[in-house]
């Protein structure tokens, strides 16, 4: 199964979910001119995964900003994930915010309350 990698830009995160080694990650600023286009390949791609997922699949979430819009996407990406975590499949997310950075940690506070995955909040410095 091939990997998505996307580049990213100032309003587009870069992504990079590897099949072979189940590391999925996003990072950056997530403010595209239209989420769902920009996300939907993300969501397809899930849903072929999902069909031989790896043992344990890592995600790496590390979002400086993220709207509104983008904020649904994400969601459905996580829906995803938590079908392969109910398939009895190892899943972890891993959701990084800046030490100063209350509203990241409240929006990752607010995934893992709506997502039955398990999640780890994990501070980094500036």
């Amino acid at each position: 199964m091939e990997s998505v990698i996307i580049e990213g830009t100032p309003k587009t995160p870069s992504v990079k979910f590897d099949a072979a080694t189940g590391i999925l990650e996003i990072k950056g600023r997530s403010i595209p001119e239209n989420s769902i286009e920009f996300y939907k390949p993300l969501v397809d791609w899930l849903d072929k995964y999902s069909t031989d997922p790896v043992s344990q699949t890592v995600v790496n979430i590390h979002l400086e900003y993220f709207n509104t819009s983008s904020s649904k996407c994400i969601l459905d990406v996580f829906k995803k994930l938590e079908l392969i975590h109910k398939a009895k499949n190892d899943v972890v997310v891993n959701w990084y915010y800046e030490e100063d950075d209350e509203d990241m940690l409240e929006a990752g506070e607010d995934y893992e309350s709506i997502i039955r995955i398990p999640f780890k909040m994990i501070e980094v410095e500036d």
